[in-house]
């Protein structure tokens, strides 16, 4: 006898019942239909990699300014409140 089998075989005809639900919201919205993913091209890859640098560089030039300057520090603390 192989490890893992038996001889005896285990019938089990009992059927499990599914309760057929129907699907809600997004996922009721999204059941038939098929979507397929493509790559973004160069052209797009790089207009999205221009715009994270310019904002990140944005933002670098705003966290300096406001820590040089005294003035600009007073007018973000102003608007905050």
């Amino acid at each position: 006898m192989v490890k893992g089998f038996s001889d005896n075989e285990v019938k089990n005809n009992t059927q499990i019942k599914e309760t057929k639900q129907e699907k809600k919201g997004l996922a009721g919205f999204l059941k038939g239909k098929k979507f397929t993913y493509t790559l973004p091209g160069k052209k797009q890859i790089n207009i999205f990699g221009s715009i994270v640098i310019a904002l990140n560089i944005i933002l670098i030039l705003l966290v300096i300014l406001y820590l040089k300057n005294q003035e600009f520090q007073d007018f973000v603390f102003n608007i905050g409140r």
